[in-house]
């Protein structure tokens, strides 16, 4: 066991030194250490490379320097070759004795174990020592699949865990890992990028590009066609393709499987529904349910998807045709739901509303549009916003250089400055 140890030892902070801990995201790790002291399981989720790794060791970093001792704090990432070993939540547990044995931590030890889902069994583990009042311990968990966590965090811990989805970087981040100022200029130039942490340490496109490649490879073979035997592969990635260049479209799950089998592709409605239900369990695209504004009720059938990152767009698939107003939209949708809002896409009998946002008693409509370059523009992007019967907060986002003034309570807003509103 003592190799096992030697594994264990190289990626903690037992000698007062930290591996790297990458760009400060204290929107995430105040938020986070706010439940800090409670048996609450702190749950972190999201696609992979978002960040979740670099969080839970800036949250680690910080409880060090609010006087923890390293040695109370056990960290485990599951990615790591190191950790094969590791195969089931028993292998966990005979790892956190032999750690136990070997540093013989006083007092509350904290818990850090990063893709945890890649674990057998790990929530058994997780629900044991998250409820052990013989010995105190407090936990930090992530993973990368939405349904796998869900489930079973609802079934061992049923609320007793508090879930933060983590994005990549959003727009002030970008200015403040690239330097840049703010404005129109370092938005678009964001919205032409993306947001994965590791792009910004790249040197050139092609890199990011391969870089881009290789997590949608990995997510779609390890997260996806591994874990649930998919048995067309290719239709899969053709319906990741499809849900990017028609993001921020309304579409239907039934004229998506009609498009595939008008090119002579055998499939159903079933097959394409549970492939997309696969990627969004990856965080790799969202959906937006349209939402009826009068009757208050969701409506089936056709919906919006958004991609976590533009990077995929940007990078994997250039040559469609795909415009900034659709990519501006994409994004006013992740600002929303880092905002922890509830998004959905508006109907009003036949004008659409880009979103309505839900968070607590508080209900915001946006339209999103590229320019509002003339007076018809500005007249359509208001209109539907007009005709909603109901005095919660309106706004129009774009990325024109000067504001409008605000138009029967309906304001402007500069895609830069959308987080002032939220």
């Amino acid at each position: 066991m003592e190799e096992y140890f030697n594994s264990l030892e190289k990626y903690n902070f037992w000698k007062g030194t930290f591996p790297e801990i990458g760009y400060s995201r204290k929107n995430y790790t105040n938020k986070i250490l706010d439940y800090a002291g409670s048996r609450l399981v702190k749950v972190l989720v999201g696609q992979r490379r978002t960040g979740k790794s670099y969080i839970l060791r800036q949250i680690a970093h910080k409880l060090v320097g609010k006087g923890v001792n390293p040695g109370n704090i056990f960290y485990l990432n599951k990615e790591f070759t190191d950790f094969d070993f590791v195969s089931d939540y028993k292998d966990l547990e005979a790892l956190l004795k032999l750690y136990r044995a070997k540093l013989r931590p006083e007092g509350k030890v904290w818990l850090f174990l990063d893709e945890v889902q890649n674990i057998a069994g790990w929530e058994h583990f997780v629900n044991s020592h998250s409820q052990d009042f013989t010995e105190n311990y407090e936990i930090f968990i992530s993973g990368s699949n939405s349904r796998m966590l869900s489930t079973e965090l609802a079934t061992m811990l049923s609320g007793r865990y508090v879930n933060f989805e983590i994005f990549p970087f959003n727009y002030e981040e970008f200015t403040g890992i690239t330097g840049t100022e703010t404005g129109r200029q370092s938005y678009i130039d964001y919205m032409e990028s993306g947001g994965l942490p590791e792009l910004f340490v790249l040197p050139n496109a092609e890199t990011k590009r391969n870089y881009i490649s290789a997590i949608k490879d990995t997510v779609l073979l390890r997260d996806i066609i591994q874990r649930h035997s998919v048995k067309d592969p290719n239709l899969l990635e053709d319906v990741f393709v499809y849900l990017v260049n028609n993001a921020s479209n309304l579409v239907s799950i039934a004229n998506i499987t009609n498009y595939f089998r008008s090119s002579g592709r055998k499939t159903t409605y079933d097959t394409v529904a549970g492939y997309i239900g696969y990627i969004g369990d990856a965080f790799l695209i969202h959906k937006a349910e349209r939402y009826d504004i009068r009757g208050k009720e969701t409506i089936s059938g056709n919906c919006k998807f958004y991609i976590n990152d533009l990077s995929f767009r940007n990078y994997l698939y250039p040559g469609f045709g795909y415009g900034a107003g659709y990519k501006l939209e994409n994004l006013v949708y992740l600002e929303l739901r880092r905002a922890g809002y509830e998004v959905y896409a508006g109907a009003l009998r036949n004008k659409e509303v880009d979103f309505v946002a839900k968070k607590g008693d508080r209900i915001l409509y946006l339209q999103s549009a590229y320019l509002m370059a003339d007076e018809r523009t500005i007249q359509r992007e208001y209109a539907s916003l007009e005709a909603i019967p109901d005095n919660y907060e309106k706004a129009v986002v774009s990325l024109d250089d000067i504001a409008l003034p605000s138009n029967k309570g309906i304001r402007h807003i500069q895609a830069w400055k959308l987080p002032d509103l939220l």
